[in-house]
């Protein structure tokens, strides 16, 4: 049983686990391969390690408050779902379409890349992506995209690795996460809202 092994582990990785369960809780996805501002690269999440060592642990623990525990052993993301549909962040309409753009550019990148699970992108190439694809018809508010942009960082679906993120060729990592944010059935529905040029009134809002 999960209780059983947690008591067998050290003082230490009590504590380490009591980090991870509110770290998931507060950011809902740990990532197997993360960036790492000292080396500057994608390097292994000693975190995603801990979390895959004691998995039962924490999916046990967790079940008990109402939260499955996934891990996407192909992608490298573990992530954890309410069964009661509860404690969930609603995204407003532009957060969704940029959630949209991140998505698409995603899945573009990856055709390009073989061996990697996350993209690289710019900020520029979002915005770029929103227009192009109609889903706003002018460039949007700095403070808004900024303002979004670090939503999903928090979330653990992007991460800035380079230049201020004002500025336009400031890059982006999307991780692989964003496939769990936001699976193909939801691209279709809101890109079929963006062709019929009702998207601002009726994109519904997204869901992490």
């Amino acid at each position: 049983m999960w209780h059983e092994e947690y008591e067998k582990m050290s003082d230490s990785q009590k504590q380490e686990f009591a980090r991870l369960v509110n770290f998931l809780l507060s950011h809902n996805f740990i990532l197997r391969e993360k960036y790492d501002k000292t080396s500057m690269n994608v390097r292994i999440n000693p975190d995603y390690r801990f979390v895959e060592r004691y998995f039962e642990v924490f999916s046990g623990y967790l079940s008990m408050a109402g939260w499955d525990v996934h891990k996407d052993n192909h992608y490298g993301v573990i992530s954890i779902f309410n069964r009661f549909e509860q404690n969930r962040a609603r995204l407003k309409k532009f957060e969704t379409i940029v959630l949209f753009a991140l998505r698409l550019l995603y899945e573009e990148e990856r055709e390009k890349i073989s061996l990697r699970k996350d993209v690289i992108v710019t900020k520029g190439d979002v915005v770029r992506k929103l227009l192009n694809t109609g889903a706003i018809d002018r460039k949007p508010a700095e403070r808004d995209l900024n303002e979004t942009l670090n939503l999903f960082k928090n979330y653990q679906i992007i991460e800035k690795i380079e230049n201020p993120l004002d500025d336009y060729e400031s890059k982006i990592i999307i991780y692989p996460s964003i496939l769990h944010v936001l699976p193909s059935e939801k691209i279709n529905v809101i890109y079929r809202m963006i062709e019929e040029k009702s998207a601002e009134e009726e994109i519904p809002e997204g869901e992490e």
